[in-house]
């Protein structure tokens, strides 16, 4: 894996030396480029081909992933306090509990049936108050680790304080493209991590983000390559004023 950009390098808009684009990156190196500039920082990690799909043909992720994507998933993880996932991904792609804490997005406040027996504590439900799961979900939770954001709806601009006051500052979103496109809409993300690998495979799986439009500016952060798959971090630009 090299890398070919790298703007907050001592400021720098590539890699010092001249042959640090040929090298193979560090692990530290690594861990340096994808650092969270601070806290609290919701960050998401999303998968496509070069064609757009945001999943294979099975409809899962799992089938475009590759062992570049696998290293920076990993490497996002170690840096997060907790990963958030729309509860329609984590039923699909049948996630179980996580070494970080675990947070369910949900507006019908339903428990995956992969996590109903989870480790006490490790999962945490964001959802509203007109849920019609949320009394069987506080029951299995427990009442300490279900947040109840808005009424109709779950309010994503409370979902990044509310964990923070938890002391989980730093975010991970794993999708899917829907929760991402209404977490972008908030205007709650800070960056995008995302890979795009080498492969067209046509079809009708979605993309990254899917919902009514938004129009989110990006600037590139960080991109890497290795063997054609690209890897970048872009930061969302925010205005000035904010």
């Amino acid at each position: 894996m090299r890398i070919l950009l790298d703007r907050d390098r001592d400021g720098a808009e590539a890699p010092d030396d001249a042959g640090a684009a040929t090298r193979e990156v560090t692990d530290d190196e690594l861990r340096a480029a994808y650092a969270v500039p601070r806290r609290p920082w919701l960050r998401a990690n999303m998968i496509a081909t070069v064609d757009g799909a945001a999943a294979g043909p099975d409809g899962l992720t799992g089938s475009i992933n590759n062992p570049p994507d696998h290293r920076i998933f990993g490497l996002l993880r170690t840096l997060a306090d907790a990963v958030v996932v729309g509860a329609g991904t984590l039923r699909a792609e049948e996630y179980g509990a996580l070494r970080l804490p675990l947070v369910v997005v949900s507006r019908r406040g339903a428990l995956p049936p992969t996590l109903v027996d989870a480790p006490a504590g490790s999962v945490l439900m964001a959802t509203c108050a007109a849920a019609p799961e949320l009394q069987e979900t506080r029951r299995t939770l427990g009442d300490d680790h279900v947040l109840v954001l808005g009424e109709e709806s779950v309010s994503l601009p409370e979902l990044v304080p509310a964990l923070a006051g938890r002391g989980l500052s730093s975010l991970l979103c794993e999708g899917g493209p829907s929760l991402l496109r209404d977490l972008l809409a908030a205007g709650v993300v800070d960056d995008l991590c995302a890979t795009l690998v080498p492969r067209i495979t046509a079809g009708s799986q979605p993309r990254m983000a899917v919902g009514p439009d938004v129009d989110v500016p990006l600037d590139l952060r960080v991109l890497l390559d290795e063997d054609g798959t690209l890897l970048g971090r872009w930061e969302v630009r925010r205005d000035p004023a904010e």
